[in-house]
């Protein structure tokens, strides 16, 4: 199995002053599951990590992608249109291009299980590939 990581949870894993920090922390290093970082979250992540704990809490997080601890998922050109269909079907709701590739991404992979703190948008979406996700913490 596999946890697609949404921004707001890696930001809230770097930042411990989060009331959530220590509840991802656990969930993180005691699962099993791959942990993906889709790629669109990462521009986000630096901008939020660097302003609230600094560029060293940002580069720790890529250090995390290079070792491995982490998976980096790209966005595919195929995933586009998925995007673009996720963000026109959701406009009332301003679902955005970052939370669109998410989904897209967890549907071609089949990841059914996202780390987010952003229940409003994805508690709303129905993806392709099951009923709902799953969202954690």
């Amino acid at each position: 199995m596999s946890l697609l990581l949404d921004t707001n949870g890696l930001v809230c894993l770097a930042d411990r002053r989060e009331p959530e920090h220590l509840r991802i922390r656990r969930i993180l290093e005691t699962t099993d599951e791959s942990l993906i970082v889709p790629v669109t979250v990462l521009p986000e992540v630096d901008y939020f990590i660097s302003r609230r704990v600094g560029a060293a809490s940002a580069v720790a997080l890529l250090q995390d992608i290079v070792d491995g601890e982490l998976r980096l998922e790209q966005l595919l050109p195929t995933d586009l249109p998925r995007c673009i269909e996720l963000m026109r079907q959701y406009a009332d709701s301003n679902i955005g291009f970052v939370d669109a590739s998410i989904v897209a991404i967890a549907e071609r992979l089949g990841v059914r299980r996202i780390l987010t703190l952003d229940r409003r948008h994805f508690g709303i979406i129905r993806p392709r590939h099951c009923d709902a996700f799953t969202l954690l913490p």
